[in-house]
């Protein structure tokens, strides 16, 4: 199966599609699979679309509803979670601002900064 995201014009992931992968990208490899998919998605669906792997292959991560599409890198990423936390591109993650200890079960406070 190959899976596609449409995308908003703040490219912001709308919705995934799953299309059959013999007819809709001749069971290419990515990124010929996107190259050949397109033009066919495109001739019945509008907006932008950009295929996304669901064994994360590539584009880092695969695509989910409300997540972005950092254009520059060409790859998707999850929402911030909170207005603190960072994105470490080299892991692939959003970081929060203080470390979550590591035993126990916590929940992150905003408003404090801190781990609850």
């Amino acid at each position: 199966m190959a899976h596609f995201a449409k995308l908003n014009e703040n490219n912001i992931v709308e919705k995934v599609l799953v299309f059959d992968n013999d007819c809709f990208c001749n069971n290419l490899p990515f990124p010929e699979s996107e190259q050949y998919a397109l033009p066919l998605i495109n001739s019945f669906l509008s907006g932008t679309w950009k295929q996304t792997s669901y064994n994360h292959n590539f584009r880092k991560h695969y695509a989910g509803i409300g997540w972005i599409y950092v254009e520059d890198g060409d790859y998707f990423m999850p929402p911030q979670p909170y207005p603190s936390w960072s994105y470490d591109e080299e892991i692939n993650s959003w970081i929060p601002p203080v470390p979550m200890p590591w035993v126990g079960a916590f929940t992150w406070n905003e408003e404090t900064q801190s781990w609850n």
